[in-house]
């Protein structure tokens, strides 16, 4: 277990974060739903919702090297055999069987293949500690450590806040509690989906009016991130390559065709590119229970 005092002492060090930013941004999705520990914004008739949080530090339960999120990559995508709907092991860094095939098939230089490999391509899904500081719809949830799922788009958000554009900017550690700032998530239906473009971070601000009891207290609270990077929550490399051969209906074919003038695979039906991966996973889900 991380110490609070070492927490406190290094705030001010942003290498190790901003490494973590670059580090991830350079390689460019696990919860379940059933699960009450995470929280998502709710949106009104409209398609709009608002909600305040502060994203927390590292919890003190995964030692002093852990970082404040982890990220989880997965398919969603329907072929002749039913859906795929299954954990990457890319996440583990290990050889996953979708991506493999998806190299064969953009590697084939036929375009219609590489469109194939587009809708069968791993999204992305970052998982964090948050404390719920408004919640319109759902006040009960007001002052609760809460897991958050969030993708690409409020991730870079959190990028460009610590890492600003401008000189006369200064950058900001969104999950420091003495110097971090509030979180303003604006919900807009944009094209029938989900856009998270006006969420902002407010002026920083000591959480808890950076009372560290109070602040050591809610950490040693915070969920552990680790726990969804576990093995368990993956599926092995061959039950895998089963379920998507399966799906696509590869069993005994040849599975891409390597001359332009041979007929392509018929491609995959894929869930509509959403901005966030929260609402993949609830589609997909749905689809499943279908």
């Amino acid at each position: 277990m991380s110490d609070f005092s070492a927490l406190k002492r290094n705030r001010n060090s942003f290498d190790k974060l901003t490494k973590a930013i670059e580090s991830t941004t350079q390689t460019t999705e696990s919860g379940s739903k059933e699960d009450d520990r995470f929280w998502q914004p709710e949106v009104d008739k409209a398609g709009n919702g608002m909600a305040i949080i502060r994203f927390l530090p590292a919890p003190a339960a995964d030692g002093d090297d852990a970082l404040p999120w982890v990220r989880v990559f997965n398919h969603g995508f329907q072929g002749p055999g039913g859906w795929y709907i299954e954990n990457s092991l890319t996440t583990l860094n290990q050889k996953d069987p979708v991506s493999e095939y998806n190299s064969v098939l953009w590697n084939s230089g036929i375009e219609a293949n590489k469109e194939i490999a587009r809708k069968q391509k791993r999204r992305l899904t970052y998982i964090s500690n948050v404390l719920i500081v408004s919640d319109p719809k759902h006040p009960e949830n007001e002052g609760q450590i809460k897991l958050y799922k969030y993708g690409k788009k409020i991730f870079d958000k959190i990028s460009e806040a610590m890492n600003p554009e401008f000189e006369d900017e200064t950058p900001l550690n969104p999950f420091d509690f003495w110097e971090g700032a509030n979180f303003k998530i604006k919900i807009r239906q944009v094209e029938g989906y989900r856009n998270y473009d006006k969420s902002e971070f407010d002026k920083p601000s000591a959480l808890l009016d950076g009372d560290d009891a109070k602040l050591e207290s809610l950490w040693k609270k915070e969920n552990s991130l680790k726990e969804f990077l576990d093995v368990k929550h993956f599926k092995s490399y061959d039950a895998l390559k089963a379920r998507l051969d399966k799906v696509l209906g590869l069993d005994g074919v040849a599975p891409v065709k390597t001359k332009a003038e041979d007929t392509v695979l018929t491609p995959a039906k894929s869930a509509p590119s959403l901005d966030e991966t929260d609402d993949e996973l609830d589609y997909f889900n749905s689809l499943a229970e279908d």
